[in-house]
């Protein structure tokens, strides 16, 4: 057994980590999963008090990395947190002590 984590394993969760080095995307992926449903994104921006914009752009890194999943509904578009992807998000410290890191399923 190698004592590596696979390339890519650790290009996934690379991807993960890049994508929550920000606060900003933090509070989103947990306000998503707090509420777990569909939202706005103007019920995202009220909850998290920074332009459009801004929080459109967070959702864009977040949904690259399929933590967000986006719902077309008519011309508007409903974000919610996906659940496949986030629970098998490994804890930074299970990786650096060697834990098993969960393996990426399905959407993730």
């Amino acid at each position: 057994m190698s004592d590596l984590l696979d390339r890519d394993t650790a290009q996934t969760y690379a991807s993960w980590f890049r994508a929550l080095a920000d606060p900003t995307r933090v509070q989103i992926v947990a306000y998503l999963a707090r509420h777990d449903r569909p939202m706005s994104v103007g019920e995202i921006v009220a909850a998290v008090g920074l332009a459009q914009s801004t929080v459109s752009q967070h959702l864009k890194i977040l949904t690259e990395v399929r933590f967000v999943l986006v719902d077309p509904v008519g011309t508007a578009r409903l974000y919610r947190i996906n659940d496949a992807c986030v629970g098998c998000f490994p804890s930074a410290a299970d990786v650096v002590m060697g834990r098993p890191a969960p393996q990426p399923k399905g959407a993730c």
